[in-house]
């Protein structure tokens, strides 16, 4: 054994990796404080993620003019890039690099990455093309990026912290991942005010809300050099991932030639390997593999997490308020967790293993799911109902005086008269004899009767105008929203009773031209507001347009019935209903589903550093990583493969969450947690010399 003083020999880690430097402490504690410098550069850097990631789709519709699924598509495919990078800074980090160097170069790239895809955003740059390009090479080099540092950043922060200190290494992970909420949850405000309430180049500034990211990715990259006096740095252990993927093959090759039963067994399918690799690296190879196959279950728990902004997001737009719910419950549960319920569960002598912790968590997501489906079944009690071949909807809005006896060919529809201004309940149904079909209908008001022909097209709502126009009875069919306004906004329409043209101007939006004498306009969408400073101009003058409360999901018909003292009068029918169920009713599956977070991400992060190897941690972190990538594809796999109602989909996500939740719990009973660093010290005991500079060692069992 070489003593302490010895110089340096060439199996000695370079200068460039103190690995045993001690860091000054926080305060008198076992904290270092160089984790200080890394969880202050994860919340900018998060916080640069987030902030873009918080205007993309909008920036694709309103910059590009891409339609939703094209934009959702684009979307979705650099998310999933962002977690199958990892396995590229995995690879630098632990195979070349080392975490450090891997963190400052990928960081630049995504620095780079930021600029050129904030310079995309400049309208007066170049044609759409230029913009296009320039957008995409930005989200490539930004995906590398944040994928590349993923693995690394938690575990150069673990590698912070000296073996002894194991508790305070677990409770920095939970301060790690407060700050990636705490950034996600500011920069999710932050960005979307600035690309809406500033303008630049005449429009809104998308420019501004990608260049404040770059801004907080260089402050990120700034920070984490600025602490590079106080880091712990592991030295890279060359290619590791390829000696992994030699051995494992290797070893299952050897297997397969040596199938004979004369041949004594071995205890392990990786001893097979032992004939060509170090007993050191087939026990390492042994702990990642153990842990890789444990982690197999897991992709569908992020399968359900991550509907937090596709799904639920979908769900919140059909619902009456809006909440930035999830970033804000992780902020408040990471120290009710570490600091209260987890000392509590100690004090009372039950081994809350982390296995246990994730099998929870899971238990919590799948509940979370549960309620979601009863909240979705809740929320279409105000849908439109579902249109099947052969069949459409109608209503009758009577704008004329009296009550007026409405009769449809071959229906047996309006038994009873329709009162004048009668606000109605429902649509009624529709059976036709084909995909279209001349009905006529028949109107008997004050004595007489008229009878009018129209064309009714399956699967189309529709509505009978009625009304007196020259000392005659009068109508019109026209044609209605068949679902709810997307994104909580609401419909309005207006139905110009007088008998000269109007101009409309609601909400600061273009004049509103509707033809006199019952000219019907088309839809404007609003946002959910009291609109009582409207204008309507006539030929007559300017005036008062109120239209009261417009409220979330809902279609409205609006009738313009005469001008009296300054303010026209209107009547407002609601076609389709406004969204009846409070977002608060989200609250539940919010809570649960964070509360799912803490137990299983933050658990399940330090979970992979403390069983891997040295040489292997950040690629373990990728293989964390990864789960969340396969979790994403497992989404879109369901849902173009089995498209179902909504709530039938919460409900199967919520069992095969529940099924994977009982494979992976049995899985982890028959897992024995293993220390690295007491494998490695058993294993320099047990060192002979065996084929030179071969290590011969006792293969340990361990139970999968």
């Amino acid at each position: 054994m070489k003593g302490m003083d010895d110089p340096p020999s060439g199996d000695d880690p370079p200068k460039d990796f103190p690995v045993q430097k001690k860091s000054p402490k926080l305060c008198g504690s076992n904290y270092p404080l160089s984790i200080a410098f890394i969880v202050v550069n994860e919340f900018c850097e998060r916080f640069s993620y987030y902030g873009m990631r918080a205007v993309l789709t909008l920036y694709f519709i309103s910059f590009f003019h891409w339609d939703e699924n094209l934009s959702t598509a684009v979307y979705h495919a650099f998310s999933a890039l962002c977690y199958f990078t990892p396995v590229i800074g995995a690879i630098m980090a632990d195979s070349w690099l080392g975490k450090y160097k891997t963190i400052i170069y990928l960081s630049i790239v995504y620095v780079v990455g930021h600029l050129i895809k904030s310079v995309g955003a400049i309208p007066s740059l170049g044609n759409q093309a230029v913009h296009v390009v320039l957008s995409m090479v930005g989200l490539f080099l930004i995906a590398l990026g944040t994928g590349g540092i993923k693995p690394c950043v938690s575990a150069f922060g673990g590698d912070q912290f000296e073996e002894e200190h194991t508790s305070e290494r677990s409770k920095f992970f939970s301060v790690f991942y407060l700050s990636i909420n705490a950034g996600s949850l500011i920069s999710t405000f932050v960005t979307p005010v600035l690309r809406g309430d500033v303008k630049c180049f005449g429009e809104d500034c998308y420019a501004l809300a990608f260049g404040v990211p770059a801004a907080l990715m260089v402050l990120a990259l700034v920070v984490f050099i600025a602490g590079s006096g106080l880091y712990r740095k592991t030295p890279p252990q060359g290619n590791v991932l390829l000696e992994v993927c030699k051995c494992i093959g290797f070893a299952i090759k050897n297997r397969l030639k040596n199938r004979s039963r004369q041949i004594p067994r071995r205890d392990h399918w990786l001893d097979w390997a032992s004939e060509q690799y170090s007993k050191q690296l087939i026990g390492e190879v042994k702990m990642v593999t153990r842990v890789l196959f444990l982690f197999l279950p897991l992709p569908m728990f992020w399968a359900l997490f991550d509907q937090q902004g596709s799904r639920w997001t979908l769900q919140a737009t059909k619902m009456n308020a809006d909440f930035f719910l999830n970033p804000l419950l992780i902020l408040v549960f990471i120290p009710i967790f570490d600091l209260g319920l987890y000392p509590l569960i100690n004090m009372c002598k039950f081994n809350f293993t982390p296995i246990r912790k994730m099998a929870t968590g899971m238990i919590l997501a799948g509940m979370a799911f549960g309620l979601a489906a009863i909240v979705e079944v809740k929320i279409n009690e105000t849908d439109m109902p579902q249109l099947v071949p052969k069949e459409s909807l109608i209503q009758v809005l009577n704008l004329a005086k009296n009550p007026v006896q409405v009769t449809i060919q071959d229906q047996n529809l309006f038994q009873q008269p329709v009162e004048a201004f009668q606000n109605p309940d429902e649509y009624s149904h529709l059976i036709l004899n084909g995909e279209q079909q001349s009905l006529r209908f028949i109107l008997q008001h004050q004595g007489s009767s008229l009878a009018f022909n129209y064309t009714v097209k399956e699967k189309s709502v529709y509505s009978l105008i009625v009304f007196e126009a020259e000392g005659s009875l009068s109508s019109h069919l026209i044609t209605d929203l068949e679902t709810k306004p997307e994104n909580g906004l609401a419909a309005v329409r207006f139905i110009n009773g007088l008998s000269q043209d109007v101009n409309l101007t609601i909400d600061s939006k273009p004049f509103i031209s509707v033809q006199r004498n019952y000219g019907v306009s088309g839809y404007s969408l609003v946002e959910r507001d009291t609109y009582d400073n409207g204008k309507c101009i006539t030929e007559t003058g300017e005036f008062t347009l109120d239209l009261g409360l417009i409220d979330f999901g809902a279609s409205y018909t609006v009738v313009i019935t005469n001008v009296s003292g300054g303010a026209v009068q209107t009547w407002k029918s609601e076609d389709i209903k406004a969204n009846n169920v409070h977002m608060a009713w989200q609250l539940p599956q919010y809570l649960l589903i964070s509360a799912g977070e803490v137990m299983f991400s933050i658990t399940g992060l330090a979970f992979s550093y403390s069983q891997s190897p040295a040489s292997m941690k950040s690629v373990l972190q990728a293989g964390w990583l990864l789960t969340v990538a396969v979790g994403n594809t497992l989404v879109l796999v369901v849902a173009q493969a089995a498209p179902m109602a909504q709530w039938a989909e919460f409900v199967l996500f919520t069992v095969l969450l529940f099924a994977v939740c009982i494979i992976f719990s049995i899985m982890g009973y028959f897992y024995v947690s293993v220390d690295p660093e007491d494998l490695e010290e058993k294993e320099e005991k047990r060192e002979t010399p065996n084929r030179g500079n071969m290590i011969s060692l006792v293969t340990q069992k361990t139970k999968l």
